[in-house]
């Protein structure tokens, strides 16, 4: 089945806003995030693209379908628990990219969608101009986590091909709450990965 990746904008994009937020959810429920998040919030999140001239929201579809969106925008835009590691370390956060999470449903993985959301993104960085470097973290989760799936794909590998690192000392962390774990959040911690543009 093809698919078709495209930048969204415009009306399109404010169409596919409120898919983007129940795929976000869906595909977040899963490893490594097992994160037990909300559409109310999901929506939040995503509903302040339209408003930021620098970010780019992706799309992939499917027979018309929404399988797949990731996001990015200009560092400073994001949390500063996302720029905190930066400025600590002396780094210009405000010539840094941040590539969003890339979403994707399990059928449409391993078949070169993931290379074109870091494309697309990469992309619109440099266009953007003035960034040297580009960004995204990942969940860190322990080797022997009893609740990684038996066919957890490593994507390191596949961000490592694409030029990025993991960058020693740039380690934030968020709680939310986990799959099964009740109401309580827990700390989850994220490593970045950085590449220049």
């Amino acid at each position: 089945m093809n698919v078709t990746v495209e930048a969204l904008t415009g009306q399109p994009l404010l169409d596919a806003l409120p898919e983007v937020a129940r795929l976000r959810i869906a595909v977040f429920r899963e490893w490594p995030y097992l994160y037990d998040g909300t559409i109310a919030y999901e929506r939040r999140y995503i509903d302040r693209f339209p408003k930021l001239s620098d970010a780019v929201i992706v799309a992939a579809f499917a027979d018309g379908r929404l399988v797949g969106s990731p996001t990015g925008e200009p560092l400073l835009g994001q949390h500063p628990e996302f720029v905190a590691p930066f400025v600590a370390r002396g780094y210009d956060a405000a010539r840094v990219f941040y590539c969003g999470e890339s979403v994707l449903l399990p059928g449409w993985r391993g078949q070169g969608v993931g290379h074109d959301f870091f494309d697309r993104r990469e992309a619109h960085a440099r266009a953007l101009g003035g960034l040297y470097s580009i960004a995204f973290c990942a969940v860190v989760r322990a080797a022997d986590d009893p609740r990684r799936p038996a066919n957890a794909r490593d994507l390191g590998p596949f961000w490592r091909r694409r030029g990025y690192a993991p960058v020693d000392g740039r380690v934030t962390s968020f709680d939310w709450r986990e799959v099964g774990g009740g109401d309580e959040e827990v700390t989850n911690r994220t490593q970045f990965w950085l590449r220049p543009l």
